[in-house]
Order: structure tokens, then sequence, then C-alpha cells
């Protein structure tokens, strides 16, 4: 490779091979899963005005002051590639008039962009999927939601995983659990990190999920929100677990799971591998696997009437590493012109395969014997040879039911 070939740009990937296989079977799986619980497809633009993210993601947090991707465009606008989907998804349920539509169910997926250290399983352009209920007041659509979660990750084969649920109370039950986490940290505000010093007066909340060592000392005696919840929202949460139950989704209360943006309310949740298992050692640090909350205030930080909402995200590409092997691989042949006098018997072979539902390819450069070499190195589960006078015999694997009814239909 020549010393003037452009590099890959530094947090982006090439996907190739297996782990493209991986992230497809991830998308088709989610795209399955989410017309079984009648989520509409939404496409959602690349880029937005850059207060769509300002105003929904706070000034002062790290995505908006550090890692959006943002720029002037021709006519002097500022506009921002998109670090999430639930802004612009909550910005087309005000300007798009889907309000006609709630309680509205959407879902999509693709690529997002934020400035970050690369690191296992994330990079600065990334890609998830993203599920949003807007206009459901009710617990009910918090327990639709973690049950297409919980059977989306199931369904990849993802079983060594919980589900870790809080819940934040309504408005003034979060507002006096905020108020009295200001008190408890003030009082040792020395002892605590420089993050969590800054922290305390902007977003008191986060620190409850701080992994720094200086912190965890006064973790465990912090005021919980079980003791400022009102009726209401003690009412909701227990409709919430209840209803996972029902539905059988296995969960465990975490009482530091937080999200320190004001207009979250109710439900936070995050599916984490279960510690020492195989999801746990293939993503290291990075734990989450999917997570999400109820953001009943954001829609009116942007300009709207107060619109309840809840929704939830996870990494494809953390999704990919989990999925590995699979036992649903599909029947797969090479079909290995060993003259090219039957070309047509082959093409005419490749299309009944393909029409049968088997994976099928074809080989005819080269010599026989280079032919032959080639297809091995492929690695079917068949090779199916084709002669001057058409197809002849096999060789490698066992022949599957399936294929041995297509060739018998042939002869």
């Amino acid at each position: 490779m020549s010393k003037n070939t452009p590099q890959a740009i530094r947090g982006t990937q090439d996907i190739f091979g297996a782990e493209a296989e991986a992230f497809a079977f991830v998308v088709e799986t989610f795209e399955r899963v989410r017309r079984l619980y009648r989520f509409r497809r939404v496409e959602m633009p690349a880029f937005e005005k850059t207060e769509v993210f300002a105003r929904s993601l706070g000034e002062t947090t790290d995505v908006v002051s550090k890692e959006m991707y943002s720029f002037e465009d021709r006519g002097g606008d500022s506009l921002t590639l998109r670090p999430e989907f639930t802004a612009g998804i909550a910005r087309a349920f005000l300007t798009n008039g889907w309000q006609q539509y709630a309680p509205l169910k959407v879902a999509t997926h693709g690529p997002l962009f934020r400035y970050e250290r690369p690191q296992k399983g994330r990079y600065r352009q990334f890609h998830q999927i993203d599920a949003e209920v807007i206009g459901a007041a009710e617990p009910q659509a918090d327990v639709e939601l973690l049950a297409m979660a919980d059977q989306l990750l199931k369904e990849l084969g993802i079983h060594d995983v919980t589900l870790h649920l809080n819940t934040l109370g309504d408005g003034e039950s979060r507002e006096a659990w905020r108020a009295a986490l200001v008190d408890y940290f003030r009082a040792v505000k020395d002892q605590l990190s420089e993050e969590s010093q800054e922290r305390l007066e902007k977003n008191p909340l986060r620190i409850l999920d701080s992994k720094d060592a200086r912190d965890k000392p006064f973790l465990a005696d912090a005021p919980k929100i079980d003791a400022f919840l009102s009726e209401e929202a003690s009412a909701f949460f227990a409709a919430v677990t209840s209803g996972l139950d029902a539905a059988g989704v296995k969960w465990v209360r975490a009482e530091s799971l937080v999200r320190g943006l004001d207009y979250y309310r109710h439900t936070a949740f995050e599916f984490i591998p279960d510690e020492g298992s195989a999801s746990a050692a293939a993503l290291g640090s990075q734990s989450t696997v999917l997570g999400g909350g109820r953001y009943d205030g954001l829609l009116e930080s942007l300009g709207g009437a107060p619109t309840p909402a809840v929704g939830w995200a996870a990494g494809i590409e953390r999704l990919a590493m989990l999925v590995g092997a699979r036992e649903d691989e599909p029947l797969e042949a090479m079909v290995l012109v060993e003259d090219d006098a039957g070309l047509s018997a082959a093409f005419s072979l490749l299309a009944d395969l393909r029409n049968g539902g088997v994976v099928a390819e074809i080989m005819a450069t080269g010599s026989p014997k280079k032919r032959y070499d080639k297809a091995v190195k492929q690695q079917p589960q068949h090779i199916l040879r084709v002669g001057a006078d058409g197809y002849y015999g096999f060789a490698g694997g066992e022949l599957a039911p399936k294929l041995s009814e297509i060739l018998t239909s042939r002869s």
C-alpha cells in the first residue's frame, strides 16, 4: 500500500466478513421483532439544527459541550450530526404533526456521531437501534418497551444479561430527592472527586453512578428515591414491575441507576451482563447492552406541549460482539463448474438452489484444480460439481434433506 493512500478516520470502522454478518443479523432481528410489536419504521435526518440537541441534551452535558460534530453550513446555520435518535424523533413529532398518531410507536436504526475517545465497542461513528413510544402516559407503555427489548435480546441469543430497573419518580418526587442529595453531598464536598464536586450543583443525581473510588464510601448512605416518592409515582413503578413479572421479564432493582437531565421521569433501565458471564468478558468496561427510560419533559423543552414519552436504544456494534456463532446458520452450497461447457447447467442449478432457500455461489474461474482449491478455501457446507453434462455429484459435508430434495427434483 502506498504511503499516499488515504487512511480511515480514527474512530470509524470498515465492517467485513463475520463481523458484518453479525451486524446484519442484529438489524434483521430488530426489524422482525419491532414488527411483532407494531412499531412503525421511521427514517431520520443524519443532521439537525444544533439547537435540537443542545436543548434536548442540555448545554452543560459532555455530549453537547465536548462530543458533538457541529458545523456551519453555507447558509450560516449551525448544524450537528446526530449524536442520538431521541431528540430528532421528538422534533419530528412536533413539526410533522405526528401528534395525530399518538400514542406513536416508532423504531429506527442507523449511524450516530460523537467525538469521544475510541475504545472497545465504542466508535466516533457508531450505530444504534432505537424504539420510542410518544404520547403514552400509562406504565403499560414502559412494560411493552421492556418486553420488546427482552425478547430482542433473547432472539439474538443473548441470555446472560439482566434488566436493572429504577424509578426517578414524578417531578415532585424527583425535586425533593434532588434537594436531599445536594444537602447530603454538600456536607462531604471536599472529599468527593473533582467531577462529582462539579456535578453537585448542576447534576447531583449523576454522583450516584460515579465509579471514582473517592466517591464510593458516600454512595451507600446517600438518600434513596423511595423515601421521596409520591403515592402516584409509587403506584406507577408498582404497575411497571407487576407488568414485567406478568410478561416474564426478569429484573433487579438498581437504586443507583439514574438519568441526570431534568426531563427524565419514572422508569430508568439498563440491560447489563451478569457478573462473570461471557457477555461481561466480551464487553469489558462497556457494560450496558441496552438502556433507556421515560422522558416526559423532553418535548416541552423543544417548544411542544407536555407530552409523555419513553424509549430505549442499543449499540449495534456491542450487540454484534455478543451474537457470535449462531445455531440457525443457513444451508449453503458452492457450485463448482469443472468444465465451462456446463455453465448454463450451473446457472440453472444456482437458480433452483436459491429459490429453495439455499445460500449458493458459483466458482467458474481458473483451471479446474484452482477452481476446486478456491471452492474448498471458502469452506462451504457442500460443493456441488457441474461438468459438461451438467450436475453430477457433490463433495464435502453431509447432504442436508432440503438440499437432497432440490437435487432429486432435478434428476
